[in-house]
């Protein structure tokens, strides 16, 4: 009996798992039983033949032209090879000696026209093939266009079937919110954020724990703000599914990953790190323990700006921030006047605003297409920028939902207004993170000058009408983030709890 190879072939990890391999083998079997043919070693492989080397395909090859076997079995030509490369490497196997067999297809290759009929075979399969490419991207393209993912639910989400958008998983969703919500607080690396989801219990598809490499990925996806970006041609489309991750934190977890937002974690964690600068020489100044005592120094050689204490710095904080504490007749007033603005055209007005944005971002967009067309931008030039314009189309359309919000809830209103009246308590009661928090979001500058601290108050905090607090409510920052639950946003588990508690200063804690 003749020693031959066989060599079976599907083209993707699913068919593997059904009957093709097996047909395959059952039916080469029973073709060298008839042909007094052995088959001495089977090579099996789970790729499609439109790629060039494959492994298994290349090791047969190999084999063969060192005499292992003196023939070749495979199912039918469309089994071997789609591409002409590799039936290349097939047709001149008869010229070393070695004998081709096809159990489902009498080709002699021994003759002219047994070959000849091969190798139009062999073409006619390439040209099959990149037909089914062209028409399975097309209609891949035209369900993105529809704003529907085609692939496999990223982990947060569930597939629902075909042409049916992709919805949160009512398990995995809010940990994927926390994981964003836990690297934005500034607080955790990957390595610590990798670690704290798996204490969590988020896990992927397979039921293990999430790797690093999975945790980068989830935080790299814009599928969660509404969006889908296809990373191999770069191009966006705005998806059906429902977001579960707000525009404004996404945009704050990619700045933190590309380093724009200060470090994320020291190795002691102080708590005004990295938010000081010297008022002279422009310089940071970085925290270092020295005999019991945190001090923040410059780091200039020749700068008359030295050191300055932690505690010290805590305590002008809280006499900065109790001085702009508002009294009980301005919180009266501020709110009698919210509920007027609440009831006047003022507030349609911030809304028709934003609408308005909103329309002038789709014109953009649609202007891009035009742009493309008429090769006045590149195809790479066309996706970054539908990039940036669908990431701002995003972000106005949160900035509309929030102004909708603010303006029905009279408790959020309610909260704000405590919240201003007990700033210095509430620094006092804070943690460590807490503070930082405050710190970084009521001071827009903050410098030491010799040793002198300078904080210049931000803009919120100098509210005192409500023809000053009405733009700042209907926009991204830290007076959302506290009428939003009436708590500073450092992490899940570090929330801030606004209930007054008895105000005690100790000179550690200034």
């Amino acid at each position: 009996m003749k020693p031959c190879f066989g060599y079976i072939r599907v083209s993707t990890q699913k068919q593997g798992l059904g009957v093709s391999l097996e047909a395959q083998v059952d039916a080469i079997t029973a073709f060298a039983s008839q042909h007094n043919l052995k088959i001495v070693e089977w090579f099996e492989e789970k790729e499609t033949a439109a790629k060039r080397g494959r492994p298994v395909f290349n090791k047969m090859i190999r084999e063969l032209k060192r005499g292992r076997a003196a023939g070749l079995v495979m199912h039918k030509i469309d089994r071997s090879a789609r591409n002409l490369r590799d039936w290349a490497l097939v047709s001149e196997l008869p010229n070393l000696g070695i004998d081709i067999f096809f159990a489902t297809e009498s080709l002699d290759f021994r003759s002219r026209g047994g070959r000849l009929a091969a190798n139009l075979q062999a073409v006619i399969a390439e040209d099959y093939i990149h037909n089914l490419r062209e028409e399975t991207i097309k209609g891949l393209t035209g369900r993105l266009k529809q704003g529907l993912y085609p692939f496999k639910a990223p982990i947060g989400y569930v597939d629902n079937g075909r042409g049916q958008p992709k919805t949160p998983c009512p398990v995995k969703a809010p940990l994927v919110q926390q994981a964003f919500r836990l690297y934005a607080s500034g607080q955790h690396s990957i390595i610590s954020l990798q670690a704290e989801l798996g204490r969590l219990g988020l896990c992927g598809p397979t039921g293990k724990p999430i790797s690093k490499h999975g945790v980068e990925k989830i935080l790299s996806n814009p599928f969660y703000t509404g969006l889908i970006h296809i990373k191999r041609t770069g191009a966006v489309y705005e998806g059906m599914h429902e977001p579960i991750v707000d525009a404004r934190n996404f945009r704050r977890v990619q700045d933190l990953k590309a380093g724009k937002a200060g470090k994320k974690v020291t190795r002691h964690n102080h708590t005004y790190r990295g938010l000081f600068r010297c008022g002279i020489c422009g310089s940071t100044m970085p925290p270092e323990r020295q005999k019991g005592h945190v001090y923040y120094r410059c780091q200039t050689s020749d700068c008359p700006t030295k050191t300055i204490r932690e505690d010290q710095i805590s305590k002008e904080v809280y006499e900065t921030l109790k001085g702009l504490e508002i009294k009980p007749d301005q919180a009266a007033k501020l709110e009698r006047d919210w509920q007027r603005w609440i009831n006047s055209s003022q507030r349609q007005d911030e809304v028709r605003s934003l609408e308005l944005r909103m329309a002038q971002c789709e014109q953009r967009l649609a202007r891009l297409t035009d742009l493309l067309i008429d090769f006045t931008i590149t195809k790479t030039e066309y996706n970054d920028r539908k990039r940036r314009l669908t990431m701002e189309l995003v972000d106005l359309k949160d900035e509309r939902q929030k102004a909708n919000e603010i303006g029905l809830s009279n408790q959020d209103m309610t909260q704000f207004l405590e919240l201003m009246k007990n700033l210095a308590q509430l620094h006092i009661s804070a943690k460590p993170l807490e503070k930082r928090w405050m710190v970084q979001n009521c001071f827009s500058n903050r410098t030491v000058t010799g040793r002198e601290l300078c904080l210049e108050p931000s803009n919120w905090l100098q509210v005192r009408d409500v023809a000053s607090l009405t733009p700042l409510v209907t926009q991204d920052g830290p007076i959302l983030e506290l009428l939003s639950a009436g708590k500073i946003p450092v992490s899940p588990e570090d929330e801030l709890d606004v209930t007054p508690r008895p105000m005690k200063i100790e000179s550690n804690d200034m």
